[in-house]
């Protein structure tokens, strides 16, 4: 069984433990060497690792997306931890769990997928609640909805995470249409519940987390754009006006033509999606990497998903002896030239 994950990981050390292997490559040195470098993960995180002998021998024995079980020493490389493999071996289904290898979300899957379904049953329009329904009680969707990743590596990258990123969306939607009452909530709710469903496509997430041809070739929002257009077509009388504006609200939910969307938001509702899927990703991204090991003095490690450490803000304190004392008074009527303060720290 597992006995080490890679947040436990410190430098000097010998380990013998289990791990995921998401990328396996053979390299060579400027010598012409071969060695083999490994990415290595399991549900804690993710590590480089490297075979220096009997790099083709060793690769033979394993691929992609198994489990295997190293010995190795952990080094620092470059103020980053790195494992030297010394032997390798493909892990036995009986030695493996699952659950030790994989990231899930935190919240239950089945409160998830309900709080999904209630949000798609205030949907009043007819048509888009039809539509919204068909896909998310779809038997080939749903079990498939539960299990997905939103992304690789941007946010929300582990086990249910698209079903959490989705109704977290569907949350803000609310709040949002409450202050802007203009909004219509049933495109908005639409939006939000189908504009990443082409991720179920778009990534593979048995083992590690994927790119399949048809998400490396299309990309998710071609793939989702498909997917509903041709459920639209299914549904007799679909209203052409509603399929033009969910087909916008899917093709342009990144926002800008450098994020990949084909065209920038052009009526409220896609606007307002946008910011709001752009804001719960980002939100995602920053709970990730504040959760994390790494960085230092008060800092997290840098993120790419935000471009930036972020501080943790939980270590960042006033130190007390430089806490100064203010005079405040002590209730309303004392206030005056002549007024007896209490003193309160600050």
């Amino acid at each position: 069984m597992k006995t080490a994950y890679v947040s436990d990981l410190t430098p000097d050390t010998t380990i013998t433990s289990f791990f995921l292997v998401c990328e396996k490559e053979l390299r060579s040195t400027r010598e012409g060497k071969l060695f083999l470098r490994l990415e290595l993960s399991d549900r804690s995180g993710t590590i480089e690792a490297r075979l220096w002998d009997n790099a083709e021998a060793f690769a033979a024995l394993f691929d992609r997306d198994d489990i295997i079980k190293v010995q190795a020493r952990v080094e620092n490389y470059k103020n980053r931890i790195q494992l030297s493999v010394d032997r390798v071996r493909r892990a036995e289904p009986a030695e493996v769990d699952l659950s030790d290898y994989f990231p899930h979300t935190a919240e239950d899957i089945e409160q998830l997928y309900g709080r999904l379904r209630e949000h798609v049953a205030t949907i009043k329009n007819p048509w888009l609640n039809r539509l919204v329904s068909g896909v998310i009680e779809d038997p080939a969707i749903f079990p498939r909805l539960k299990r997905a990743p939103a992304a690789k590596m941007m946010h929300h990258a582990f086990v249910g995470g698209l079903l959490e990123h989705i109704v977290s969306l569907c949350d803000l939607c609310r709040l949002v249409a409450q202050h802007y009452p203009e909004l219509d909530l049933d495109l908005l709710l639409t939006g939000a519940a189908l504009h990443d469903i082409g991720k179920l496509d778009e990534l593979c997430y048995e083992r590690a987390i994927h790119y399949t041809n048809d998400g490396q070739l299309l990309g998710h929002i071609i793939l989702g754009l498909e997917q509903v257009t041709e459920r639209m077509n299914r549904i007799e009388g679909f209203p052409p006006d509603y399929k033009t504006l969910v087909k916008h609200l899917l093709i342009s939910h990144h926002g800008q033509y450098e994020f990949g969307s084909p065209k920038l938001p052009m009526f409220r509702e896609a606007l307002v999606l946008h910011y709001l899927d752009d804001l719960d990703s980002k939100m995602g991204a920053a709970r990730a990497v504040l959760a994390a090991d790494g960085g230092e003095a008060g800092w997290t490690a840098f993120s790419s998903a935000l471009n930036r450490r972020l501080l943790r803000l939980d270590q960042f304190r006033v130190p007390p002896a430089e806490k100064a004392t203010t005079a405040v008074p002590e209730n309303d009527e004392q206030l005056g030239t002549e007024t007896l303060l209490k003193t309160k720290t600050v």
